[in-house]
């Protein structure tokens, strides 16, 4: 079996990191690999599974989830666009995920909510989607930097993903 699909949590960062702050999942993987063996050892769980989904993978990784497979949480870090302040974070439940019936790969949609949803109801994996409002993405030319304003928000967003691990250690 895979390893990330022997964790209890899997933490996925989507997104693509030539695009400006669409790579914000990507860069909060990257920061947490950076300081986890001092500030922020809590990732060093064996429970806990650290995944730089990009903007493709976290399909392919979700999708080999089945009945012999340990995930009880999935973590997903993601930009958001609810016109809301630029760096500005925002929680989702598996009840605050559209609706779409037909699994599509769009970087900016939440392409993956159907197949969490079904996650979510085949075998009770609890979901959290903790989004970024964007200031910028500058697809199709290439801006290998985020915003300053998404650049702030890393952390507060870690500290969410650490309050995350800490309801389902309850």
């Amino acid at each position: 079996m895979i390893e990330y699909l022997n964790k209890e949590i899997l933490i996925l960062g989507c997104g693509n990191i030539l695009f400006g702050d669409d790579g914000f999942g990507p860069s909060v993987i990257s920061y947490i690999n950076k300081f986890k063996d001092n500030k922020y050892s809590i990732f060093n769980s064996e429970k806990i599974g650290l995944i730089d989904a990009g903007t493709a993978a976290s399909h392919f990784v979700l999708s080999l989830i089945d009945d012999d497979t340990c995930v009880k949480k999935i973590i997903i870090i993601d930009i958001i666009d609810y016109k809301l302040i630029p760096g500005s974070l925002k929680k989702l439940t598996v009840d605050d995920l559209p609706k779409i019936k037909k699994y599509h790969i769009d970087a900016h949609d939440m392409p993956l909510s159907g197949m969490l949803i079904d996650l979510n109801k085949k075998y009770n994996i609890d979901i959290c989607v903790i989004g970024c409002q964007y200031k910028y993405i500058s697809a199709p030319d290439v801006l290998l930097e985020l915003s300053k304003e998404v650049k702030n928000s890393i952390e507060p967003a870690i500290d969410m993903i650490i309050n995350e691990i800490k309801i389902n250690n309850k």
